[in-house]
This record gives C-alpha cells, sequence and structure tokens, in this order.
C-alpha cells in the first residue's frame, strides 16, 4: 500500500462558473468582476498549463473531457464525485448540490478500464434522495498506509456514510469538527488537511474542540507524520488543498496552487522539502471561483494497471 500515486484523473472543463447552488456551504468561492469570456480564457489557460507542468514533473495524467450539456460549473473538480482504490474498487459518492450529480460519468470509468484493473463499483448515489452526502476525498483524506479514514463533518459530509465507507474499506474512522475564523463550519476536509506520506498539513486551530484536536494530532504523530500546522489566512489561501504524488522515476512532489505557495512560510517550505519537491500550479482563477484549488482538481488513480 502506498500514500501516493504517478496516475490521475483530471476533467478539462467546458462550463466553468460561479455555482450558486455550492455558495451557500464554501465560504471559499468568490464572484469576480470579470466577464464570461474572459473567464473562460482564463480558466482553459490555468487549466492547460496545470496539466502541462503536471506532465513535465513525471505525473501521467489521464485529461477527460466535459461535456457542454448539461452545464456543470464544476465539473474540474472529480475528487468529489469519485476515488479509485488499489484493490479495483471504484467508489462513487452522493453529491450536496443538484448540479453537481450531473459530472457523474460512467464512461470515464469505461475507458479507464481499458488500462486499469477494476473489479467493482460501489455507488452510493442514492443517498442523495435520503438528503445523505458524502463527497469523495474532499470529504475524507486517506491515510493508506496507516489506513486511517479523517473527516471534518459537515452537510457535504455525512457521519452515517463515512462510518460506512471505513467499514468497507477497512479503515480506522478519526472524525471531528472544523470552522472557519468567522466560526462557519468547513465545508470540505481538504481545504483544512493534506497527508503525505511522512508529513500532514493541517490548521489545528480550525478544529474547535480541544479533545478532538488532540485525537487528530495523536493519530497523525503516532503514524509517523510531521504535523506542519498552518494558520487560518494560509487555509483561506488553499495552503491545506495540496496534494503528494510520485513520479515515474519515483520521486515525490507537492501539487499546490502558486497562491497556497505564496501563504507559507519560509520554513513550512523546507519542511516540506524534507520529503518532497513542491510544484506550483497557477490557477488563481479556478481557485477564486470554483472555491478549490489544486488537490481538488485531482481523482487520484490507485488502480493497478493492465499488463503491469
Amino acid at each position: 500500500m502506498t500514500q501516493t500515486t504517478n496516475n490521475i484523473l483530471v476533467v478539462r472543463p467546458a462550463s466553468f462558473g460561479f455555482n450558486q447552488e455550492t455558495a451557500g456551504s464554501n465560504s471559499f468561492q468568490k464572484e469576480l468582476n470579470v466577464n464570461a469570456d474572459e473567464i473562460r480564457i482564463k480558466k482553459l489557460n490555468e487549466f492547460e498549463s496545470f496539466v502541462e507542468k503536471l506532465k513535465a514533473s513525471g505525473v501521467n495524467v489521464c485529461v477527460f473531457d466535459d461535456t457542454t450539456s448539461p452545464e456543470k460549473p464544476d465539473a474540474i473538480f472529480p475528487n468529489n464525485w469519485i476515488s479509485f482504490h488499489t484493490d479495483g474498487t471504484v467508489i462513487i459518492y452522493p453529491m450536496f448540490a443538484e448540479n453537481r450529480r450531473q459530472e457523474k460519468r460512467l464512461d470515464f470509468i469505461e475507458k479507464l478500464k481499458k488500462h486499469f484493473i477494476i473489479t467493482n463499483i460501489v455507488d452510493l448515489s442514492d443517498y442523495e434522495q435520503e438528503g445523505k452526502y458524502l463527497e469523495g476525498t474532499g470529504s475524507i483524506i486517506f491515510d493508506h498506509i496507516s489506513k486511517v479514514a479523517y473527516a471534518c463533518i459537515s452537510p457535504r459530509t455525512n457521519l452515517e456514510l463515512y462510518f460506512k465507507v471505513c467499514t468497507f474499506l477497512n479503515y480506522k474512522a478519526v472524525y471531528f469538527y472544523a470552522h472557519d475564523k468567522s466560526g462557519k463550519e468547513i465545508y470540505h476536509t481538504n481545504v483544512m488537511m493534506c497527508i503525505a506520506e511522512k508529513f500532514a498539513v493541517i490548521c489545528m486551530e480550525s478544529i474547535t474542540n480541544n479533545e478532538e484536536r488532540e485525537l487528530v494530532l495523536d493519530s497523525l504523530t503516532s503514524s509517523g507524520h510531521q504535523v506542519i500546522d498552518i494558520s487560518f489566512q494560509q487555509m483561506e489561501n488553499f495552503a491545506g488543498n495540496m496534494l503528494s504524488l510520485h513520479t515515474l522515476d519515483n520521486s515525490n512532489i507537492l501539487a499546490l496552487s502558486q497562491s497556497s505557495f505564496d501563504s507559507l512560510r519560509t520554513d513550512q517550505i523546507e519542511n516540506i522539502e524534507k520529503y518532497c519537491k513542491p510544484i506550483p500550479l497557477n490557477i488563481k482563477t479556478i481557485e477564486t471561483i470554483g472555491g478549490g484549488s489544486a488537490r481538488c482538481m485531482i481523482a487520484e488513480i490507485f488502480l493497478q494497471p493492465k499488463n503491469s
């Protein structure tokens, strides 16, 4: 079992924009006073640069195209609706916003079957009708090596479904509640927490309950992670929304936005560089309007390749 993968899925957006259906629970989203054509050009340029920089770093990037109809403003964030696991399992998750449920594309899975071994598809979408949501690796941060699943409970991360996935995958559940500096619930765990093989980046002060904070800290340190604590301001600049990957030559990199990299202190960067090379990615338009950053744009593929 490894913590990182070299294979990722990304979605080239067709109708990216400010999503009114998610804005109520995602305080990271911000509308820009920019015309639609300018946004379209900027987001496509940022996306293509994102892909090329990761490819140049030695990551195998599987690019899928969004469809123009129906319009899906958040299709660029596939990690919320699907996850791919080493045992051949694919999990499809129940989504909070109705217009995000259209992002689920079974044809993506069929295309991946040509190159990877898929043995089981678990579709939790029916829980949407019960008002229960669990948004993939936005909701759950997996420590694959220690088999621990971390989650901050929110309207988009249902406790019952979280336990169900933990039981199914045989991961230990470590959950908590987290709030931003204004006291609002943090909508996704992956904006305040990132787990790499040997370190974890986390906004500890967002975990308002002392016992829960100690539980998370103890779990991370006992599993051998150096904890890099970030501030509320750094979290607001998406410093928690990073993802560790490995390259074709098995070196380790950290995908993160330029905004998040710029928010880090020198000592924090030095601690990260002990374990992997940061790859800052310029996605300012995408993360501002979409309210998600580099990690949200990537669905990791842990499936075993065919003919390996």
